[in-house]
């Protein structure tokens, strides 16, 4: 592709950024109306004939008859629901990273290294340029649907802040590029589009967090930022850097044209209440947005306060039930016959060569038409070692809750099982959370905790009566930088954005995280 570097100055000037915005919103109207007389159903129907036609040559399309292949039924019966491990092992391993040909048609450029926040294994996710193309069409449907119910929130006039990981690429022996997501997105963005992204290319690639933290807030309070997008635990960390640097106490003060925080990758109820504090502005807006290293799933439509499923960019999607999970033949659902309410596992078929490809997270929708979901948490994070059944919704809530009626905020917490030494004795949960300012009184908040979860989960409440089956639950503080310093001392190979395991059904992850930041002085 030509290089577009020359326009640079030119988009930059005033002028041309007050025509930008004019143009977006215009770009905007267009989008949701469009998006708004879809047949969510019969599109999704059509991308995935049209993914199983162009990769009906490749060695996966081979093995699964995809020449036979006419409709949704047909596909779901030659192809079951897997997960990474699968294509790992049977498609991706002996050829990587030269998967010409192998699950899509032709050379995939790129690999998001992806580390599950379950496991911490290492996952390398083809990134096609179809791919590519679906991602960027995903980000300005956000904007889109932003600038539509919102068309006096100007972006173009400042910058855009992405806080995303190191951009910084590793070659693969055939040519390809691996590295984190952001790093892909960074590197294709249009050197036209440059003016208007904060930060600097070059200060992407930092790979210390903590000094591309101080080098992103100190050149960030000079910016004018419209909009910013991360993580919200690092989100927050990066707040309080600017707040430090600027000397200021919102950040609607350091940024006054800050009109949009898109968040994604964790629930952002327990950081909702700090975050609107934190803006000290009631012009700025929050959008939650749902990407994945294996596709884009959904972006906040705020008409409806939920995040909306995209369906016409070149992913297809299913929802299996998350009783069906681990079952021979688990139910299959489209977005054309889900279900409001029922709590389904996301499977993709994506055009980089991902086919029923189980993502690991769950979902409820809110309505079918427009198809609106919540996120409610991930396959693997649960907790019923005591036969509580908690999923990973109910424990956000009950801390959320917990934080509310104290008062405090938190900035990231863990929690798991303790197993009791005594089997005449019960167990119970430990929370490790770091809290934003003051730490509350543990017990009362321990207690709250309680109190939430007894009411909303009709298992939790009987294993509680009388301490039988299962005891108070336990909180304890964590200092702040606890859990940043137990990632970086334990998990080194991971990226900046690199999530806190939320929970562990095991206890194994809580025991040893307990063991570490009580031995290093944050516990």
């Amino acid at each position: 592709m030509a290089s577009t570097a020359f326009l640079a100055p030119l988009v930059g000037s005033p002028l041309v950024r007050k025509v930008a915005d004019a143009v977006l919103v215009r770009y905007a109207h267009h989008r949701t109306v469009a998006l708004d007389n879809m047949d969510a159903g019969r599109v999704q129907h059509a991308t995935l004939l049209s993914l199983v036609r162009r990769a009906r040559n490749t060695r996966f399309g081979r093995d699964h008859d995809f020449a036979r292949i006419s409709s949704v039924a047909d596909y779901q019966a030659r192809v079951p629901v897997r997960e990474y491990e699968f294509f790992w092992n049977s498609y991706w391993k002996d050829a990587y990273p030269r998967l010409d040909n192998v699950t899509w048609p032709g050379k995939v450029p790129y690999y998001a290294l992806s580390s599950g926040t379950t496991s911490g294994a290492t996952k390398y996710i083809p990134v096609t340029w179809e791919m590519v193309a679906s991602n960027k069409k995903s980000a300005f449907t956000t904007i889109a649907l932003f600038r539509h119910a919102h068309p006096e929130a100007k972006l173009f006039n400042g910058k855009f802040f992405f806080l995303g990981g190191s951009t910084e690429l590793r070659p693969q022996p055939d040519g390809s590029l691996a590295g984190d997501l952001s790093g892909i997105s960074a590197r294709e963005l249009l050197d036209v589009l440059r003016p208007y992204v904060f930060p600097p290319f070059e200060d992407t690639k930092i790979s210390d967090w903590k000094e591309k933290m101080d080098r992103f807030a100190e050149l960030s309070v000079r910016e004018s930022i419209t909009a910013i997008s991360g993580i919200p635990a690092w989100m927050q960390r990066l707040f309080d850097r600017v707040k430090q640097v600027s000397g200021k106490k919102t950040l609607s003060e350091v940024w006054p044209h800050l009109r949009l925080v898109v968040h994604g990758g964790t629930k952002f109820d327990p950081y909702r209440d700090m975050f609107k504090a934190e803006m000290g502005s009631d012009l700025v807006k929050f959008c939650e947005v749902y990407p994945a290293s294996e596709g884009f799933v959904a972006t906040e439509d705020p008409r409806y306060g939920h995040m909306r499923v995209v369906p016409d960019h070149d992913v297809f999607f299913e929802f299996v039930p998350v009783g069906d999970l681990g079952t021979d033949r688990p139910a299959r659902h489209t977005l054309a016959n889900v279900e409001v309410g029922v709590e389904y596992a996301v499977v993709v078929t994506s055009c980089a060569g991902l086919w029923s490809y189980l993502i690991g997270d769950t979902v409820a929708f809110e309505r079918r038409s427009p198809p609106l979901i919540r996120f409610t948490g991930r396959t693997k994070y649960f907790l019923s070692a005591f036969g509580e059944h908690l999923i990973s919704e109910e424990v956000e809530r009950a801390v959320t809750f917990a934080c509310r009626e104290t008062g405090v905020f938190p900035l990231d917490f863990h929690v798991g099982p303790v197993f009791p030494t005594d089997p005449s004795k019960p167990g119970f949960h430990r929370y490790l959370i770091e809290f934003a300012d003051r730490v509350p009184d543990l017990n009362v908040f321990a207690q709250r905790i309680d109190e939430e979860l007894s009411r909303i989960n009709e298992d939790y409440a009987p294993h509680r009566v009388g301490d039988l089956a299962m005891l108070v639950p336990e909180v304890r503080a964590v200092r702040r930088g606890g859990f940043d310093e137990w990632m970086r001392a334990t998990r080194p190979s991971l990226d900046i954005q690199a999530k806190v395991p939320r929970m562990d059904n095991s206890g194994k992850i809580t025991q040893s995280l307990t063991a570490w930041l009580t031995d290093h002085g944050y516990a």
